[in-house]
């Protein structure tokens, strides 16, 4: 199978959190439906596969199943830095802050429902959800030029975390910062069990180099020459992996096209396996799931090349065990257990990849 090429780094930064992913159980008829990624291992989506790709196995026993490409609607809430301690150094931030999130809401889609927030000494909403995108834009547009105050990014967060639990859908809080914080009252170890336990991935665009080439520039940095860049960016960096989302480094905001398309496709893009499930166990027992991609020619393992002819290593991310009894109606939602990275190549002889 070929695919078309793609970057040879991923355009995030740091290490990639472990991504959520869902499953579902409806007991009158049996069927299991389970979102899952594929991704190379960088964190390219892999596009163009088909049922006949998918080994499903439950309990060992193998499923017949159909798959499809889900590009799933978001309820999106983007939380944006508004002020700081210094004044003249948080306008020209708080301008390139508005351009980046404007051009964002223009790539969402007509089901997508989009709820804007912005923090400094507290969170304000400036649009509650809604699918009127152009409303969004425009509150954005209209808001005024920050003045001096305190920045409470880990009280934003978790209290924004809070907020989107009772969200239902795919969901996410796009977090829009510099990583300063002066006067929260939760800590950054507050910050951290608060998106581990969450259920709403938080992506982050991390402007703290972008602030801090900003202040480089200025004759007079004022605070800024003395703060602490570098634990802003590694705190900014360890939120995004802890929720099992993505941070992006954001040195330049004059065009964030692919860094937008990158968490767009990780965020919406999920390969959708339904099966009717023959295991005769009860609904309160676990049940193991285990997947493999195989060549429908030969039933051995599935060989992916890219345009340039090289091997791509691929990696399955999805929940392989769940309860029937939980996962009904509603579902779950949860990061895998563990990531199942696979290298499909010809030197395999059996039908189970390596581990």
């Amino acid at each position: 199978m070929r695919i078309p090429a793609r970057p040879t780094s991923p355009l995030f930064s740091g290490e990639e959190g472990k991504e959520r992913t869902e499953i579902y159980f409806d007991q009158p008829s049996r069927t299991v439906t389970l979102k899952m990624l594929v991704q190379d291992r960088k964190g390219y989506f892999i596009p163009d596969l088909h049922s006949n790709n998918f080994a499903v196995y439950e309990d060992g026993v193998r499923q017949p199943a159909t798959v499809n490409v889900e590009n799933a609607p978001v309820a999106l809430t983007l939380l944006m830095e508004h002020g700081g301690p210094t004044p003249a150094l948080d306008r020209l931030l708080d301008i390139e802050i508005q351009m980046a999130a404007i051009h964002l809401l223009d790539l969402l889609g007509s089901g997508d429902r989009v709820q804007v927030l912005e923090y400094n000494n507290g969170v304000r909403t400036l649009v509650d959800f809604t699918s009127d995108i152009s409303k969004a834009e425009a509150a954005i547009d209209t808001v005024p030029a920050p003045t001096l105050s305190e920045l409470t990014l880990y009280d934003a967060v978790c209290n924004t975390l809070k907020e989107s639990s009772s969200v239902e859908g795919r969901k996410t809080i796009i977090l829009m910062s510099s990583g300063r914080d002066t006067f929260s009252k939760a800590s950054y170890e507050d910050v951290l069990n608060a998106v581990k336990t969450s259920d709403t991935p938080v992506y982050v665009l991390d402007l703290a180099r972008r602030l801090h080439h900003i202040a480089d520039l200025e004759e007079s940095a004022g605070p800024a020459a003395h703060f602490e860049w570098r634990a802003a960016d590694t705190h900014l960096l360890e939120i995004g992996r802890a929720s099992g989302a993505r941070t992006y480094a954001v040195s330049d905001t004059v065009n964030l096209t692919d860094t937008y398309d990158d968490l767009l496709e990780n965020l919406k893009l999920r390969y959708v396996i339904t099966y009717r499930s023959t295991t005769n166990k009860r609904l309160d027992s676990p049940r193991n799931i285990r997947i493999e991609l195989v060549d429908p020619r030969t039933g051995g393992p599935l060989r992916i090349v890219d345009s340039r002819g090289q091997l791509v290593n691929v990696r399955l991310l999805f929940q392989n065990t769940y309860v029937p009894a939980r996962a009904a109606k509603t579902g779950t939602t949860q990061r895998p257990t563990a990531y199942l990275p696979v290298i499909y190549s010809r030197s395999y002889s059996s039908g189970s990849p390596k581990q």
